[in-house]
C-alpha cells in the first residue's frame, strides 16, 4: 500500500523529494518508472544538484555552450582527463616539460638525462626517436616546442653546472637530423618560435653590477643558406634590466583571434561573485564574510564597485609607467649631499640607470597607436622585473609584420647613439615570484603561475627578494583588454624558496586549465567556473602538463619520479573498450555506473 501511495505522489511532490538526494540517489531512482525518470531530468533539480556538488558560487551563470543543466553536471564529471592509463618509464632522470604536435600525432619531453625524446600518439604511445644532445656539451634539455606545420621541433638545453647559458636547437622531423644550433642566455630564456621558420633566442650583457642588457635576437631555422648576403640572424630588440632582473621565458602570441576567443568568459559575474569552499581548495578570499557580503551585493552597484578594483591594464610607455621626476630628484640629492639617508651603491646604480633608459630608448617611429591591433601583429610576452631579480612582471611588446624577417641591416633598424633601447608597450606586476605561463588556445587569454609576496611588503635589497608563499595563484589576464578578468585561482603549492624556484609548466585547453606543482600532483580547473576538478597524483614535483591540442580530453604529466603519464576521461575509456555501442536506455546514466564498477 505505501509503495503505491509513492506511485501515486504528485510530481511536485516528487521534486521535493529528489531535492534532498544526492546526484548518484537521483540517477538511480530515475530507473524506477518512466514517470520518476522525467521528473529526474528536471531542469531546476540538476541546476541545484550542480551548484551544491561542485560547491560554484550561483552567481556565475551556466556555460554558454551547455545545451542543459544535466549535460553540463556530466561534462564536468565525465570528460575531465583523470584516469591514469599509461605510465612511461623511458627517461633516466627527471621529466622537465611536455609539448605536443600541432595535429596531435606527436609529443615532445625534455629530461635531465639530456635526451629530447619524440613520442607517437596513438591508443597505446609509443617511442618514436630519441635524441642525445650530450655531445653537444649539454647539461640537460628544458623545453620544446613544435613549429605551426609540425615538420621542426625547436629544442632549448642547459649548458654546465657553472653556466646561465643554454642552447636552442632545431631538429627535423622528416629524418631527425640537427638542422641548426643557436647560443640562448640566460637559458631560462628558454626561446620559441615567431613563425614556421624564424625562432627567438637571447642574450645577456651586463654593463653594471645591477644593470644588464638583453638582446632578443630572430633566427633562422635553416642556416645552411646559399648566399652570404641573406641574414640568418637580425637583432629583433634591446631592453634594459634593472635591479639584476632579466628577461626570461620568451613566448610569441597571435593576435589575430583575439576577436573570436573560443571562450569567452563572464568576467563581471566571476568578478563579482564569491567563491565558496571547494571541494578541493578556497576559491575565495581570505574572510568568509567577505565573501557572504559580496555573494549579498549583486547589483548594478556591487559590480561598479568590483569593476574599479580590477581597472584595465593600459598600455602605456615606459615613461609613463614609472614616476619621472623621482630618479632625478634622487639624483640631484645625492649630487648636493642633501639625500638622507645616503644611497647605497646599488640604489646609485639602478638611479642612474632608470635615467638612462628614458633618454637611451628608441621611440617607435610607428604612427600606430600601441592599443590598436594590426593584421598579422603578434606579441612578445615574457617574465622580467624592475625591484629584484626575482621575475615579478610580465613584458609585452608588440612584434609588427616588418619585424619578422632577418632582411635589413643585421643589427636591427637603423639607430642613433642616443637609440640604444627599446621601449616595453605594457607591464603586469603580478607582486609575486612568477613560476609560469601559459596561452589559451586562441591567444587570448594568459595564465600566470606565481607565488605571492607579503602584502605591502618593502624590497630594499634587489638581492634579498621578499619572501615568497608555499601557494601558488593562477592569474588570467586578457591580451586584448590588458585586464586581469578572474579571480586568482588557488590548489597547488610549491615549497622551494626564492633563489631555488623553477618553472611549472602550465597548459590551457578549450574549457580546461592543467597546472603542475610541488606537492606531487598535477591539477585540473574549469576555465569558466574556476573550480578545481581533479587531482593527479605522482611521486615526486610534477614539473609540466600537456593537453593533446585535438583532444582535451587527453592530458600527459611529466614528474621529477622521471615518468610520463597519460591520462583520459571516463567517457573516452568506455568508448575506447566498449565492443559495440551500449543500448540508448544505458547512456543516459552509465557515465555514473562506470565510475563505479
Amino acid at each position: 500500500m505505501e509503495c503505491a501511495t509513492m506511485y501515486c505522489l504528485p510530481d511536485s511532490i516528487l521534486y521535493q523529494i529528489f531535492l534532498n538526494l544526492s546526484y548518484e540517489e537521483v540517477l538511480v531512482v530515475s530507473q524506477v518508472c518512466r514517470r520518476w525518470y522525467a521528473v529526474s531530468r528536471d531542469e531546476f533539480l540538476w541546476k541545484e544538484l550542480f551548484y551544491q556538488y561542485y560547491r560554484i558560487d550561483r552567481c556565475i551563470p551556466r556555460h554558454p555552450a551547455a545545451v542543459s543543466w544535466y549535460e553540463e553536471f556530466k561534462r564536468l564529471y565525465d570528460t575531465i582527463p583523470c584516469v591514469e592509463v599509461q605510465t612511461l618509464k623511458d627517461h633516466q632522470d627527471q621529466v622537465l616539460h611536455l609539448s605536443f604536435s600541432h595535429t596531435g600525432y606527436l609529443f615532445a619531453s625534455c629530461s635531465k638525462d639530456c635526451t629530447v625524446k619524440i613520442w607517437n600518439n596513438d591508443l597505446v604511445i609509443s617511442l618514436l626517436h630519441s635524441c642525445n644532445m650530450k655531445p653537444y656539451s649539454w647539461r640537460y634539455t628544458q623545453f620544446s616546442q613544435f613549429n605551426s606545420d609540425d615538420t621542426l621541433l625547436l629544442v632549448s638545453g642547459v649548458f654546465g653546472l657553472q653556466s646561465s647559458s643554454g642552447e636552442i636547437a632545431v631538429i627535423s622531423l622528416d629524418d631527425f637530423s640537427l638542422l641548426s644550433r643557436v647560443r640562448n642566455k640566460p637559458y631560462d630564456v628558454f626561446g620559441c618560435w615567431l613563425d614556421d621558420t624564424h625562432l627567438i633566442s637571447g642574450n645577456l650583457h651586463w654593463i653594471g653590477s645591477m644593470t644588464s642588457c638583453s638582446v632578443l635576437w630572430l633566427n633562422r631555422a635553416f642556416q645552411d643558406i646559399e648566399s652570404e648576403d641573406v641574414n640568418v640572424v637580425k637583432r629583433l630588440f634591446k631592453l634594459q634590466n634593472l635591479n639584476a632582473s632579466t628577461i626570461r621565458t620568451v613566448m610569441v602570441a597571435d593576435c589575430n583571434q583575439h576577436n573570436n576567443p573560443h571562450l569567452l568568459l563572464d568576467y563581471e559575474s566571476q568578478l563579482a561573485s564569491s567563491a565558496s569552499t571547494c571541494r578541493i581548495f578556497d576559491l575565495g578570499s581570505d574572510s568568509d564574510d567577505e565573501d557572504l557580503r559580496m555573494c549579498k551585493e549583486i547589483t548594478e552597484s556591487a559590480r561598479e564597485d568590483v569593476a574599479d578594483d580590477v581597472k584595465p591594464l593600459e598600455w602605456k610607455t615606459n615613461e609613463e609607467m614609472e614616476m619621472e621626476n623621482e630618479p632625478q630628484q634622487l639624483l640631484n640629492g645625492f649630487l648636493d649631499d642633501s639625500l638622507q639617508p645616503a644611497m647605497t651603491e646599488p640604489q646609485l646604480e639602478a638611479t642612474t640607470a632608470k635615467l638612462l633608459v628614458k633618454s637611451w630608448s628608441k621611440v617607435d617611429s610607428d604612427e600606430i597607436p600601441t592599443s590598436e591591433i594590426v593584421e598579422g601583429q603578434k606579441y612578445l610576452i615574457f617574465t622580467t622585473g624592475c625591484l629584484t631579480y626575482s621575475p615579478h612582471q610580465i613584458g609585452i611588446k608588440r612584434i609588427l609584420p616588418h619585424q619578422m624577417t632577418t632582411l635589413g641591416p643585421v643589427l636591427g633598424e637603423e639607430r642613433t647613439s642616443t637609440e640604444f633601447f627599446d621601449r616595453l608597450d605594457h607591464t603586469i606586476d603580478v607582486h609575486g615570484h612568477i613560476i609560469g605561463m601559459g596561452l589559451s588556445p586562441d591567444h587570448r587569454y594568459l595564465y600566470v603561475n606565481s607565488r605571492a609576496w607579503p602584502k605591502n611588503c618593502l624590497i630594499t635589497d634587489p638581492l634579498h627578494p621578499p619572501p615568497i608563499a608555499e601557494e601558488i595563484d593562477l592569474h588570467v589576464f586578457d591580451l586584448k583588454t590588458m585586464c586581469e578578468v578572474k579571480r586568482t585561482l588557488r590548489a597547488h603549492k610549491a615549497y622551494t624558496p626564492n633563489d631555488e624556484c623553477f618553472f611549472i609548466f602550465l597548459d590551457v585547453s578549450r574549457d580546461f586549465v592543467a597546472s603542475g606543482a610541488e606537492d606531487r600532483h598535477g591539477y585540473i580547473w574549469d576555465r569558466h567556473y574556476n573550480v578545481c576538478l581533479a587531482k593527479l597524483q605522482h611521486g615526486d614535483v610534477v614539473n609540466s602538463v600537456c593537453f593533446s591540442p585535438v583532444d582535451q580530453e587527453l592530458l600527459l604529466t611529466a614528474s621529477d619520479d622521471r615518468t610520463i603519464k597519460v591520462w583520459r576521461s571516463p567517457r573516452v575509456l568506455r568508448i575506447m573498450h566498449s565492443k559495440r555501442p551500449p543500448k540508448p536506455r544505458k547512456l543516459m546514466f552509465s557515465w555514473y555506473l562506470n565510475q563505479n564498477s
